[in-house]
C-alpha cells in the first residue's frame, strides 16, 4: 500500500522513510526497491489527532517530557535581554521584570508536572527517561533554565537593589551557586554520555539522524563560563581568581566537545541532508556565541582581579608563579583582554554562520510543519547570539553591533510571543504530550 506522509506522521518516521530497516542508512533510489502496489489501492492516512478520541489528563501527563524545560530557557532567556540591551525606553526593565517573574512560575508549573508524571506512572517511567536516547539529551534543559535563573537574579538585582545589596548577593548566593551549578552540572554531563555511550544497540542514536541536540549534555558546563562572568563582579581577590579559571576551563571544555560535535553534524548534513526539524538547527549557534560572551565577560575583570591578587600576594610572589617577573599590571591585563577579543570575534563569525545556515534552511521550507518543542530554539540559541553581540559592540564601540543586538532583541521577542501561542495551540490540538508525538516516543 502506498505511504503517505500526513500533518500528523511523527518525525522519526519522515527521518526513517528512505532508510533500510535494519542499518538506519539511506537506501539509494535505484529501482532495487519493492515496487509501489497498483494505483487503485487507495491511501489510508492517519486521523488528525485534534479528531481522535480524547485521553485523560493522566494518560497525557505521561508524555510531559524534560523538553518542556525548553519554554523557561526561551523564556528567561528574553528576560536577561530585556535586562541588557543597550537601547532602552522608560518601563523596559519592569517589562523584563514581569517576564522573568512569569518564567520562575513556568519553571514551577513544568517542575511539578514532571513529579507529577513520575509518581503517577512509577520509577520506571523515570528510569525509562533517563536513559531514552532522544528525551535524555533534554535533561539538560533543566540546568540551562537554572543557569539563565542565576543570571537573571544578578541582572535585575542591579537594576532594582543597591550597590550594597548587589555586594552581598553577589559575594555570598552567587558565588556558591556558581561552584554548586558546576559542579552538579559536570556530573550530570559525564553520566549522560556515558548513559548514551552504553544504550542497548537498537536504541543507540544514528549518525544519519545526528541534530545539534547532541551537543545538549554539555551545554549546561558551558554556560558555567557566562556565570563566571556575572558572579565574579562582586567577588575579590584569590576567590575572583579561582572563579574566573573555574569558568574559563568549563567554557572551554563545553566549545571544545561541541566542536568536535560539529563535525559529525556537518558530515550528516553533507551525506543526509537538512533534517526533517529545521528549528533544532540553530542549536548550533549556541556555543560559539555563549563562548563569544563568556569570553568578552571573563576577560573585562581581569585588570581588576589581577590587581587584587597582587595587593593580598604581592607582585614578587604572583609574577614568579606566572613566569612574568619584571611585568607591568596594566600590560598583562591589556594583553589578555587583547587576546580574549580577538578570539570573541572569531567565534562570533562561526555562531554567525550557524545563524544565517539555519535561518536559510527554515525559509525554504520545513517538510515537518507541526509544531514540536524544538520550537523554542529559534529563541534561547539565538539569545546567546544577541548577548554576544552586544558584549562585542561594548568592547569594540561599534554602534552597528549594538543596533543589530537591539533589533535581535525586538525579533526575539516577536519571535517568543508566536511560539508561545503556537505551544498552547498544540497542546489544545493534541500535536503535543500526546502519544507518539514527545520526546520520548520510540
Amino acid at each position: 500500500m502506498g505511504r503517505v506522509i500526513s500533518r500528523e506522521t511523527p518525525a522519526d518516521e519522515l527521518d526513517r522513510s528512505k532508510e533500510d530497516p535494519e542499518s538506519g542508512i539511506p537506501s539509494p533510489d535505484n529501482g532495487s526497491r519493492t515496487p509501489p502496489p497498483p494505483a487503485t489501492t487507495a491511501p489510508i492516512e492517519r486521523t488528525p489527532t485534534y479528531l481522535q478520541p480524547r485521553l485523560p489528563w493522566r494518560d497525557r501527563l505521561l508524555h510531559f517530557t524534560f523538553a518542556w524545560y525548553t519554554v523557561t530557557m526561551s523564556t528567561s532567556g528574553i528576560a536577561l535581554t530585556l535586562a541588557t540591551t543597550p537601547h532602552r525606553f522608560p518601563g523596559l526593565s519592569h517589562i523584563g521584570l514581569a517576564i522573568f517573574l512569569l518564567d520562575l512560575l513556568f519553571f514551577l508549573l513544568i517542575s511539578a508536572a514532571l513529579v507529577l508524571r513520575f509518581t503517577l506512572h512509577g520509577l520506571p517511567t523515570a528510569v525509562r527517561a533517563v536513559t531514552h536516547p532522544s528525551e535524555a539529551l533534554f535533561i539538560p534543559t533543566l540546568f540551562l533554565s537554572l543557569c539563565t535563573v542565576l543570571s537573571n537574579v544578578d541582572e535585575y538585582a542591579r537594576l532594582f537593589l543597591s550597590v550594597e545589596q548587589v555586594a552581598v548577593l553577589e559575594g555570598g548566593f552567587m558565588r556558591v551557586m556558581f561552584w554548586v551549578y558546576l559542579v552538579v552540572c559536570f556530573a550530570v554531563a559525564v553520566g549522560q554520555y556515558h548513559l548514551l555511550f552504553t544504550v542497548e544497540e537498537g536504541r543507540r542514536l544514528r549518525v544519519s539522524a545526528m541534530t545539534p541536540a547532541w551537543i545538549l549534555p554539555i551545554f549546561p558546563v558551558m554556560l558555567a563560563g557566562s556565570l563566571a562572568g556575572t558572579c565574579v563582579r562582586g567577588v575579590t581577590g584569590t576567590e575572583a581568581l579561582g572563579v574566573l579559571c573555574a569558568g574559563l576551563a568549563a567554557q572551554g571544555l563545553g566549545f571544545l566537545v561541541s566542536v568536535f560535535m560539529y563535525a559529525t553534524y556537518l558530515s550528516r548534513l553533507m551525506a543526509f541532508g537538512l533534517p526533517v526539524q529545521r528549528p533544532g538547527m540553530f542549536i548550533a549557534v549556541g556555543p560559539p556565541s555563549f563562548t563569544c560572551a563568556a569570553l568578552v565577560g571573563l576577560a573585562a575583570e581581569v585588570p581588576r582581579v589581577l590587581g587584587e591578587v597582587i595587593t593580598e600576594r604581592g607582585a614578587g610572589e604572583v609574577w614568579v608563579l606566572a613566569g612574568l617577573v619584571g611585568v607591568n599590571v596594566q600590560t598583562v591585563a591589556a594583553g589578555v583582554r587583547l587576546a580574549a577579543l580577538c578570539a570573541a570575534v572569531s567565534v562570533w563569525g562561526l555562531s554567525f554562520w550557524f545563524f544565517a545556515s539555519a535561518a536559510v534552511a527554515v525559509m525554504v521550507g520545513m517538510p515537518d510543519r507541526r509544531f514540536h518543542l524544538s520550537w523554542w530554539s529559534f529563541v534561547f540559541p539565538n539569545v546567546g547570539f544577541t548577548l554576544s553581540s552586544m558584549r562585542l559592540g561594548t568592547a569594540l564601540g561599534s554602534q552597528g553591533m549594538l543596533w543589530f543586538s537591539t533589533v535581535m532583541t525586538a525579533l526575539l521577542f516577536l519571535a517568543w510571543l508566536f511560539i508561545g501561542f503556537r505551544c498552547i495551540r498544540a497542546v489544545h490540538r493534541r500535536e503535543i504530550v500526546w502519544p507518539g508525538h514527545d520526546e520520548d516516543s520510540d
